[in-house]
């Protein structure tokens, strides 16, 4: 895990109010199907070079609380009927956390990286909770940038 610099960015896309508690079962999960929506409903315009992005914004608290969830674009399909929102990934220090394999698997496995770490009692940096992302390099290809201190 390496430590970067973002700079501001927008990502255009659709999304739901969850906390980690409603995601960890299946009759309350909301992220998959929001996954789902977009897909059918949006998509990202691969052919000027967009990647899809999962943004986690708006957090009520910490990883225990209320948190909002755009999946999204830098370039998407201006033609869809879906409301459209559009989240600012804030400028900002950002701990990557990498993983390769097959989907969804790959994005559990890669946030379980991510709850280790951070649930260490000597953890060396403090999360924000101001904005995080899912990066999709490809279809099987993740990088989860959690914003620190």
């Amino acid at each position: 895990m390496k430590i970067v610099h973002v700079d501001q960015k927008s990502i255009k896309g659709i999304s739901v109010r969850t906390t980690n508690a409603n995601e960890m079962n299946p009759s309350t999960s909301k992220i998959g199907n929001l996954h789902q929506d977009f897909s059918k409903k949006v998509g990202v315009n691969y052919e000027k070079g967009a990647h899809l992005y999962v943004i986690y914004f708006d957090y009520e608290s910490d990883a225990a609380g209320e948190y909002s969830v755009l999946v999204g674009s830098d370039e998407i399909d201006e033609k869809s009927s879906e409301h459209i929102e559009q989240v600012t990934v804030l400028s900002g220090n950002y701990m990557i956390f990498e993983g390769v394999g097959e989907m969804p698997q790959i994005v559990i496995n890669t946030w379980s990286k991510v709850w280790e770490f951070f649930s260490k009692e000597d953890v060396p940096v403090q999360r924000t909770f101001t904005t995080d992302f899912e990066f999709y390099e490809s279809q099987n290809e993740i990088a989860i940038y959690i914003a620190v201190k």
